[in-house]
């Protein structure tokens, strides 16, 4: 709803309060929507909100801030023509008009090839242009495209499908890719095929044009979206000679977007072709193979080859009888019976009553221990004599060491 006006020749001039006059500017202000404003940087400052600076023109001027957040895509040298994409506010507190800046980009090719060695500086020093490729699948179930609106891209590379694979799977993400904010909407195409599972490969294309123009392919946010995606990326922007910094950071570059399509999007014609001679090849395979089985089958003798097979057979039948002799129960009974003799007759080899038969004898003193020496009693002790058969009792009439 529009604010009512300010002064009315029927009642004279209506009273507000600053603050709701403040009110009533910032809310007419934001009718103005986005713009784009050209001009030369003055008096630059960096603080810890952002960056602050005048725009000046030959008869006017305006005062600008790029809000920290924004720094990155805000490339701000004092006496340098640039273009400020942004919203106008009020500020209250100053009582002033202020530009608020999404993006600053430079005018001139001296200030953009500066621009540009800056970006590359950065991302050369974070390791982006040394990174690990992906690579690109021979067989992507399905390729997306970043790319403009316009007719001219997109009918190259639909082109190339319809003659290298008609109906071949594309996913077209159009959006801006030129102008003040195109940067930022690239990325979002981006990040949008790059989360779809299905999109292997995805390719940022776009037609020729100056390097102000390419400038959204050179900003360092979207450099960093490309080495971070998930997807291989194919960088296709421009013609031949064209070289944003996003062709540094991507998995490959290709020329034009034409190109870009031949690069990744398979030819029909050459799988077919492959395909057919792979399966020649193993028809061939097969063939040979069931050849030199029939040759083999040929040279053999069946008489010769039965009479060695039942001989064989024979062997090991009775090999198979000789193992199962020696785990019968019988046998195994058999020399357990041998065993537990032998046994027997070597405990009865060191029983003492066998010794004692021999013709020696046990002597033990009046408390029962056994005698072994003779200085062990005294005379008139009393001994008991233990002999194979009996007993005796015995008493020393003389003990000689």
């Amino acid at each position: 709803m529009d604010a009512p006006p300010l002064f009315d020749l029927d009642t004279g001039p209506r009273r507000v309060s600053l603050v709701k006059l403040s009110g009533e500017i910032a809310r007419s202000l934001a009718g103005i929507g986005r713009v784009a404003v050209e001009g030369e940087v003055v008096r630059p400052s960096r603080h810890p909100g952002g960056t602050y600076f005048t725009l000046r023109d030959r008869a006017s001027q305006l005062s600008v801030r790029c809000p920290a957040a924004k720094l990155a895509r805000c490339r701000v040298v004092a006496g340098e023509r640039v273009v400020v994409t942004g919203t106008v506010a009020w500020v209250n507190e100053r009582g002033q008009l202020q530009l608020v800046a999404d993006e600053v980009s430079p005018v001139g090719e001296g200030a953009i090839a500066a621009l540009l060695e800056e970006v590359r500086g950065r991302l050369v020093a974070d390791g982006l242009l040394d990174r690990p490729r992906r690579r690109i699948p021979l067989l992507p179930a399905v390729i997306g495209v970043v790319c403009g609106s316009e007719a001219a891209v997109r009918a190259d590379i639909e082109s190339v499908v319809a003659a290298r694979f008609p109906g071949y799977p594309v996913v077209f993400a159009e959006t801006n890719v030129s102008g003040p904010g195109a940067a930022d909407s690239i990325v979002r195409a981006l990040e949008a095929l790059d989360a779809r599972p299905e999109v292997e490969v995805v390719i940022l294309a776009r037609g020729g044009g100056d390097a102000a123009q390419l400038l959204p392919f050179s900003d360092e946010v979207l450099c960093r979206a490309v080495a971070d995606a998930r997807t291989p990326v194919v960088s296709a922007v421009g013609h031949e000679g064209d070289r944003p910094l996003c062709d540094l950071v991507a998995d490959l570059r290709c020329g034009t977007p034409s190109l870009a399509a031949s690069a990744v999007v398979p030819s029909k014609v050459e799988l077919e072709a492959g395909l057919a001679t792979l399966l020649t090849e193993a028809a061939a395979l097969v063939e040979r193979r069931v050849e030199a089985a029939d040759e083999r089958l040929a040279r053999v003798d069946t008489g010769v080859a039965l009479t060695a097979g039942l001989r064989t057979a024979h062997q090991r039948h009775e090999r198979a009888g000789s193992r199962l002799a020696l785990v019968h129960p019988a046998r195994r009974v058999a020399h357990a019976a041998e065993r537990l003799a032998a046994a027997r007759r070597h405990l009865d080899a060191l029983s003492p009553v066998r010794v004692l038969e021999r013709g020696y004898a046990v002597v033990r003193d009046a408390d029962g221990r056994v005698v072994r020496a003779a200085e062990a009693v005294v005379v008139g002790a009393p001994l008991d004599v233990q002999l194979a058969a009996g007993r005796l009792a015995a008493r020393v009439e003389e003990v000689t060491p």
